[in-house]
């Protein structure tokens, strides 16, 4: 079984074929699944942008579980081993997988989604075959519901990369939901100075406020509570803009400092640019897109206890409820991340 998206508001859990794992592949029957932002624009909305949905797909790509069999050539992991699933599965073979950036690969074939066609089907089902190397192994004592959160946190920590250093810098996170969240997490553990969080919904503003962000502000209630941020030319170092909402760069904008960077990691429609104040201002404006090693790397800080995902973890859902869980992950004033357990 698995949640099939086959139009907007259009979800089915029904039968799916899973192929047996060919050399070098790998079996995983999943235990957790995480709905993501994309997930949702699938059933909300068809799609995000350039991406729609032109035929039924498997959703999902937060995922992790255990192998239930392996393929020839498989020597990394064995029947019984817990399992977080890397969804990216570039070529190997392209410009930039040989220059080192297989996140920007020209066949990358990416779980859940409907940039390829035919689609690429995701992890929302019982079993899922994948490549040797997307099997991550998990450390002993990781439950699979935080490794769920891989995915996620490995965006967070490719981003932070882009940052630059964090220690001691002030940080303003635009957009408190999940990845937001994570990122607050993320900057505190690099070890910045100051942390304020800003969304239009209380919910994710007081979770913001438990994970470790000095401030929380309400910029629906409060439309100028940056404001007092943006005097003497803007007080902070570093900004990660999670919203992706139109208004949100031009008032983080104004908040950063001279020489600050600015990371857009929220994907929205396309919104105006104020270039002035971006030249005056001298302001680093980096893209993020998915992670390179930092999905290891996540699941290694999940181990070690770095950083506690599960006050994130607001709901879960069995599988045959699927469609339940969509629309609690929809519902922000209630939840932050909604996982499915299969």
């Amino acid at each position: 079984m698995a949640a099939v998206i086959h139009a907007p508001h259009d979800l089915r859990v029904e039968p799916v074929e899973t192929p047996a794992p060919g050399h070098g592949e790998v079996l995983v029957r999943i235990r957790a699944g995480g709905i993501c932002g994309s997930d949702l624009h699938y059933h909300q909305h068809g799609g995000f942008g350039a991406v729609r949905l032109r035929q039924p797909m498997v959703l999902g790509h937060e995922i992790a579980g255990e192998v239930a069999e392996t393929g020839p050539g498989v020597t990394r992991v064995k029947p019984g081993d817990a399992v977080a699933v890397n969804p990216s599965r570039p070529c190997g073979a392209c410009r930039y997988c040989r220059e080192g950036a297989a996140h920007h690969c020209l066949e990358m074939r990416f779980l859940g989604s409907a940039m390829r066609m035919p689609h690429v089907d995701g992890g929302f089902r019982e079993h899922l075959v994948c490549t040797e190397a997307q099997a991550v192994p998990l450390p002993p004592g990781l439950p699979v519901q935080r490794a769920a959160f891989a995915e996620p946190l490995a965006v967070c920590l490719h981003a932070a990369r882009q940052a630059g250093p964090l220690l001691g810098r002030r940080v303003l996170v635009t957009g408190a939901g999940p990845i937001g969240a994570l990122t607050i997490l993320v900057a505190r553990l690099a070890g910045a100075r100051e942390v304020v969080a800003t969304d239009i919904a209380e919910a994710p503003l007081r979770l913001a406020t438990r994970l470790g962000a000095d401030h929380a502000l309400n910029t629906r209630e409060a439309p100028e509570a940056l404001a007092p941020y943006g005097r003497e030319k803007g007080h902070f170092d570093v900004v990660f803009e999670a919203s992706g909402a139109a208004a949100a760069l031009p008032a983080a904008l104004m908040a950063a400092r001279p020489g600050a960077t600015l990371v857009q990691l929220g994907i929205g429609g396309e919104v105006p640019l104020p270039v002035s104040l971006l030249v005056a201002k001298e302001i680093t404006l980096r893209g993020t897109f998915r992670f390179l090693e930092e999905f290891e790397q996540a699941v290694e800080v999940l181990a070690r206890g770095a950083i506690d995902v599960m006050p994130l973890l607001t709901a879960t859902f069995p599988l045959a409820e699927a469609p339940r869980a969509f629309a609690a992950a929809a519902d922000r004033a209630r939840n932050v991340k909604v996982q499915l357990a299969l």
